[in-house]
């Protein structure tokens, strides 16, 4: 018999709500971000920056709310026959992706900070500046913050390559337990 986390054999839902949440706000952050670099310098250039810094307070705002409710409360037991070492990998990359997606909107915010540019979000609240001005701060920040999401995507690729694995070859509900009801028996066994 596996022993169960205090949830049952699934997230509640709105931790799944939750996860769902920053996954598409974390998509949506990767393409505002490069359209916004990539664009000519224009007021849209300026909008799409603005919306990325604004979903990317937001989804620091959303982690924080899931550090809180993860550490609170235990997840769900995985699998009996799960070996230790893939326990420990599984607690380390998650721990990883929290620190991460906490990293990415940080670094971005003391990027702005030492370019001495105003982060405003949704064009309404102007955070203060959380760095002195430096171009030398602001060019390490800017590389930071693309290697902070290169390894973001490299472990989300991974996160997801692992609950396929447990789905198609190991056979067990740990992808089922994060889906919608709905979806979770529409993927079935």
């Amino acid at each position: 018999m596996t022993p169960q986390g205090p949830f049952g054999e699934h997230w509640p839902a709105p931790v799944k709500a939750l996860h769902w949440l920053v996954a598409v706000l974390i998509a949506i952050q990767v393409v505002l971000g490069f359209a916004a670099t990539a664009w000519h310098l224009s007021p849209a250039k300026l909008d799409l920056f603005v919306w990325h810094k604004s979903l990317g307070m937001l989804i620091l705002a959303l982690v924080a709310v899931r550090v809180i409710v993860r550490a609170s409360q235990r997840a769900p037991a995985l699998p009996a026959a799960t070996p230790r070492w893939e326990r420990h990998a599984a607690r380390a990359s998650h721990a990883l992706l929290y620190a991460l997606i906490v990293a990415l909107p940080l670094s971005g915010w003391v990027m702005n900070s030492a370019a001495n540019v105003p982060v405003r979000l949704f064009w309404l609240v102007l955070l203060p500046a959380i760095a002195p001005p430096s171009k030398a701060l602001e060019a390490i920040a800017a590389r930071a913050h693309l290697a902070l999401l290169v390894v973001l995507l490299a472990l989300v690729a991974l996160h997801v390559a692992a609950a396929l694995r447990h789905h198609r070859v190991l056979h067990d509900d740990v992808l089922r337990r994060m889906l919608p009801r709905v979806a979770a028996r529409e993927v079935g066994p």
